[in-house]
């Protein structure tokens, strides 16, 4: 059965802190990486301004080094010096973020960085279990279960399971009410209509709500692409120059923010199309509330 994170009183400690990826503290204050690889990222000064990116993230330590200034650590230490706080003002500000790996860490408990190697997935199927529609039915894109699976996998000897949508590595982005993670390696996934127009989304949620909405807005289908993760913006530079039109429905954040500008900067041809959703945070929100289905088929029509 669906497992539920128990956050009534809950407190957070440094160990716990420290084990979020530091990558993923970086996207939530607005920090986009200058480039990534699978062991570390490097992104711009987020202490100062700076026009090179010296600030490494090791990944499977998840420590920083700043080279510019010759400093370095962990999560805390990072946080202390970017808020310029206590330990407990750090920690009491983490508590109020919303950050998905430790929700999931809270749910299950693995080590999380060995995520990758304790999981098991046990199959695959059409989207049928009465809770999983039920929550999607909550998102109103009940009826776009074609781009998702079912998906039950095990993990430290815990069966779970959840919606499941693939990415280009053969890995699964998977969500349920309670929980949000990845199974195998983080990647974009791609969804190719030989068109001259992309349209590029932050989540999955976002992508098939947008289709959910394409019909009835009349608008011609296109390629799409969704992130996975708003760090993953720094992996398109080289797949948008084929485009002749970019559209972007990205989250109304910091970090959408970011990634928005870094795009438009870089591709004329690239339009920011978040003011169709403007009071929201993306644009599943947006469609969770009342009748923002038809204003968002009147906004896109125009």
């Amino acid at each position: 059965m669906l497992k539920e994170t128990n956050s009534t009183n809950y407190k957070m400690n440094c160990k716990q802190f420290n084990t979020i990826p530091l990558e993923e503290v970086l996207l939530s204050l607005g920090h986009l990486p200058a480039k990534r690889s699978e062991k570390e990222a490097w992104f711009l000064n987020p202490f100062a301004k700076e026009n090179h990116a010296s600030f490494k993230v090791n990944k499977n330590l998840n420590y920083w080094y700043l080279h510019s200034a010759g400093i370095g650590g962990n999560n805390i230490d990072f946080m202390r010096r970017y808020l310029n706080a206590s330990v407990s003002e750090v920690l009491t500000w983490a508590e109020n973020r919303k950050f998905s790996s430790l929700q999931y860490q809270n749910t299950s408990n693995p080590k999380l960085e060995n995520l990758s190697k304790n999981y098991e997935i046990l199959e695959t199927l059409n989207v049928q279990h009465p809770a999983l529609l039920e929550y999607l039915k909550e998102r109103k894109v009940e009826n776009q279960t074609k781009f998702l699976v079912e998906i039950h996998y095990r993990i430290n000897n815990k069966n779970y399971f959840g919606i499941a949508f693939k990415n280009d590595s053969d890995g699964y982005e998977i969500r349920n009410k309670y929980s949000k993670i990845c199974l195998g390696k983080k990647d974009i996934s791609t969804i190719s209509n030989n068109s001259n127009l992309v349209r590029i989304f932050e989540g999955f949620f976002d992508f098939i709500s947008f289709k959910n909405l394409e019909n009835q807005s009349q608008k011609e289908p296109s390629d799409y692409i969704i992130l996975n993760s708003i760090s993953m913006i720094s992996s398109l530079k080289k797949s948008l120059g084929s485009y002749e039109n970019i559209e972007l429905y990205l989250d109304n954040d910091e970090a959408g923010n970011r990634a928005v500008k870094m795009v438009m900067s870089e591709n004329q041809n690239a339009k920011d199309l978040r003011d169709l959703y403007k009071d929201y945070k993306d644009l599943n929100d947006w469609l969770t509330n009342e009748d923002a289905d038809l204003k968002m088929g009147y906004r896109l029509k125009r």
